[in-house]
């Protein structure tokens, strides 16, 4: 178990809150996790305000139910603060608690009789041309054309839930949250290749199953 901080100021800050807060913010991850190790609580509040809602999306991308996002993200910060004081501060924070929050929401998929049916609030088109996301409500669209997205966007939910579990997983990492394939890599534990081959196959998948589906 690593050693719980001491609680009390860092020195390298004033007294002021918001200057505090303004100093931590110009700090790299490993900086901040550093002066959290030296006994400065805030610097953790400080990696919460950085990952929270990005681990949020992601995990309620993966699994569907926002409210047990909620719980399973809360989970990673506190397994995050229990073992911070083993973490390498040679690697990435980021892949470090997003392999803690993969592991969660995979452990809640395998625990579950079947998926919800809906996964994702928006998804990206042209995965193999230039990543950009596709803006469900644009308000330049007339109604109509809002309509479809909104159909289409429930449809691409329908679809992914289709996706096995460890495509599934690949396919979030990369076309939604943007990671590379070297951070995916190391968040699902699998190898470059095994990661190219399963997003290879999971994009595939979903351009079998969503063809149906919007004809």
């Amino acid at each position: 178990m690593a050693t719980r901080p001491k609680k009390g100021k860092d020195p390298r800050f004033g007294d002021d809150a918001l200057e505090h807060r303004r100093r931590l913010g110009e700090l790299s991850d490993s900086e901040v996790i550093g002066a959290f190790i030296d006994g400065d609580q805030r610097a953790f509040v400080e990696l919460v305000g950085r990952y929270d809602n990005r681990l949020l999306n992601f995990v309620y991308r993966t699994i569907g139910d926002r409210e047990r996002a909620q719980d399973l993200v809360q989970e990673t910060f506190v397994r995050v603060y229990r073992h911070i004081g083993r973490f390498d501060q040679s690697k990435k924070f980021s892949t470090w608690v997003y392999t803690i929050a993969s592991n969660l929401a995979k452990n809640e998929l395998r625990n579950r009789s079947r998926s919800p049916l809906v996964l994702f609030q928006t998804i990206k088109k042209n995965w193999d041309a230039d990543h950009r996301q596709l803006e469900w409500e644009d308000t330049q669209y007339k109604p109509d054309d809002l309509f479809r997205k909104r159909h289409l966007k429930e449809k691409v939910g329908e679809a992914v839930t289709q996706l096995p579990e460890h495509h599934r997983i690949v396919f979030v990492l990369r076309e939604l949250e943007g990671k590379t394939y070297e951070e995916i890599a190391d968040i699902t534990g699998c190898n470059l290749g095994t990661v190219k081959s399963r997003l290879n196959r999971a994009r595939n998948n979903f351009a079998r199953i969503i063809a149906p589906m919007i004809d």
